[in-house]
């Protein structure tokens, strides 16, 4: 059999995917390129300078996480040095954010290591050939995508009008912004990814590029320094796994909390029988939610001992023991499998964006450490070196005859919640892919400690116990899950969100 089905948030990416399939890449060479296409092309929905996971499950062996997200810089700066280089910042996406951008927002990004990791160990065709998708697209000029436009309608000046080279590749010269399809020029971008491609991943962090990015960042009173860069390393994880019906899943394990979550709620929904979206079962969805979102405000947003914790919510899940407190709250992602049943799933964030843009790369930054919902010990709260708190959840499910599942959604807080109901829909009760991904969905808020289930049309929520807020029609605000899914028989299915606009393909053939 040959084959690889790629589901990725974008057209252009998941083309990208289809390029290395057809030239005898597998499903992780196929998500690499798409996810490096994506982290390039789609600007403010996320960025070079990003960081993310990958859950990999080899057909013959045991499924691993590549953890590279985003660390707490600042090796060997004095104390001084924190808490500068911020603006605080409101925008009105998703009905209002407050957020902290600026040099001091970045953190060390770890995408592009754990994207070179995942080249290395699974994929089969060299690095350079995997990154050429990206360079091309951004050498010749890319259309700006209607999910970034949407973002930017809200975030242009706050977040990326600010700063000079920022604001010129997303900006008309009378100041108007870009509009969708208008093509994006970057030159110093394609310059960084040439690099990238021909002297490998260590170039960002060791070479010319981690040079102009630190020096950035020390003129304009940031923390991210050589030191950091060059520290960075991916980690190798054992992915959490749970039996779902016939399925086992695996997803992103501590100290993430997005896999933690989505495998807690997954476990809770098995407590209720769900053959269909009624009244009840919708009441009992957002209180599956609003439980795992209670537990983790009050033990793990400042826990001291995260596993420690994160096992207690999923021993507690198990037992159904959450039930009482229940009945009593920017991202790209890439899903790909191939005919030989490897599956990857890869999701990467640069958080609603720094608006920094080092000169001379082209590459814009993540502004992590001013993400308030994550970072609630505050801004520079964690020592050097820290894995940041993370609700990315890129997920792989095998069933006991052999089909096999990658699946992941940008979106935040959303990230789980839109996992764990197209799972759901899918795994349960038996959608297409399709329809498991364009079904309607609900997510429990937490607004100033006070729960909100926002919902989109079409979901009964007469049961509700909690207030809620309708949406008019499907929409971003609630993730855009991808998913790549192999058939037992050998056939494909694959499914992009139509809340975002994503692209499908399958290549190899």
């Amino acid at each position: 059999m040959q084959g690889v089905a790629v589901a990725s948030s974008t057209k252009l990416a998941a083309d990208a995917g289809a390029i290395v399939a057809d030239a005898g890449g597998n499903a992780v060479d196929a998500a690499v390129a798409a996810a490096m296409v994506s982290i390039t092309t789609e600007p403010a929905i996320c960025a070079l300078g990003a960081g993310g996971f990958l859950t990999i499950w080899p057909p013959a062996g045991d499924p691993v996480t590549i953890d590279g997200y985003i660390e707490m810089p600042g090796r060997g700066l004095p104390p001084e040095r924190f808490g500068g280089g911020r603006r605080d910042v409101r925008i009105g996406y998703g009905g209002g954010v407050d957020l902290t951008v600026g040099h001091g927002s970045v953190g060390t990004p770890g995408g592009v290591a754990a994207l070179s990791v995942a080249s290395e160990r699974y994929g089969r065709l060299p690095w350079a050939e995997v990154v050429e998708p990206a360079y091309q697209d951004v050498k010749n000029g890319f259309a700006l995508s209607l999910a970034s436009y949407t973002y930017l309608e809200h975030a242009a000046e706050a977040v990326f009008g600010w700063n000079e080279q920022s604001h010129r590749a997303l900006h008309h010269s009378d100041g108007t912004i870009r509009r969708p399809g208008e093509t994006i020029w970057i030159e110093e971008l394609a310059h960084t990814l040439r690099r990238i491609a021909d002297y490998g991943a260590e170039e960002f962090y060791v070479g010319e590029t981690a040079r102009l990015i630190a020096a950035d960042s020390a003129k304009n009173g940031g923390v991210l320094t050589l030191e950091d860069l060059a520290t960075y390393q991916p980690i190798v994880r054992r992915p959490l796994v749970t039996g779902v019906d016939k399925w086992q899943v695996a997803t992103n394990p501590p100290p993430a909390l997005g896999g933690s979550t989505l495998t807690a709620m997954l476990l809770l929904m098995q407590n209720e029988p769900v053959d269909q979206w009624g009244p009840h079962e919708v009441a009992w969805l957002a209180r599956v939610q609003e439980g795992v979102l209670d537990y983790r405000i009050r033990n793990l947003d400042l826990s001291e001992d995260l596993e420690r914790d994160l096992e207690r919510l999923l021993d507690d899940a198990r037992m159904g023991e959450l039930k009482r407190w229940v009945t009593s709250p920017s991202t790209v992602h890439t899903s790909a499998v191939d005919a030989d049943g490897l599956a990857c799933s890869v999701t990467m964030s640069a958080g609603y964006g720094s608006g920094v843009m080092p000169p001379g790369t082209g590459a814009w930054m993540n502004n992590c450490l001013g993400e308030h919902e994550l970072n609630r010990r505050g801004y520079h709260g964690w020592p050097p070196g820290t894995r940041l708190p993370s609700n990315m959840a890129p997920t792989v499910a095998r069933h006991e005859d052999g089909s096999v599942i990658s699946i992941g959604s940008p979106g935040a807080d959303r990230i789980t919640t839109a996992i764990l109901q197209v799972l759901v829909n899918h795994l349960h009760l038996g959608m297409t892919l399709a329809e498991a991904v364009g079904h309607a969905r609900l997510h429990v808020e937490d607004q100033d400690g006070k729960k909100v289930a926002a919902f989109e049309p079409g979901l009964p929520v007469d049961e509700l116990r909690i207030p809620s807020r309708p949406f008019d029609t499907l929409d971003m605000y609630f993730g855009g899950a991808g998913v790549a899914k192999l058939n037992v028989d050998g056939t494909f299915e694959v499914a992009a969100d139509p809340r975002r606009g994503g692209g499908t393909t399958i290549g190899g053939r």
